[in-house]
């Protein structure tokens, strides 16, 4: 049995690479906090994975519109597959 093909698929390795990385800087966190660093300098790297993750976030609802969309509105499914992305996009803006 193959796995179905995602908007991502042709970028996976990509995808996988950058959110290796983004655990990294997640890692990075942790020995600062263990080394009792700056808090500002804490916060600054949680920015930037913040910025890291947003930016996967964009690329996969990109990825969606371009694929999952354009599949589903050929099956006849084009209100629900808009539905779930508008969804998607309100929960990736809810913070704080």
């Amino acid at each position: 049995m193959t796995s179905p093909t995602r908007g991502y698929t042709a970028t996976k390795d990509q995808l996988l690479s950058r959110l290796r990385r983004i655990e990294g800087q997640v890692r990075g966190i942790e020995r600062m906090v263990e080394e009792d660093r700056y808090c500002i300098d804490v916060l600054t790297q949680i920015s930037a994975i913040q910025a890291a993750l947003d930016k996967v976030a964009l690329g996969l609802l990109d990825d969606h519109a371009r694929h999952c969309m354009i599949a589903g509105a050929e099956e006849g499914r084009s209100q629900e597959m808009a539905d779930e992305m508008m969804a998607a996009v309100g929960r990736l803006m809810k913070r704080g």
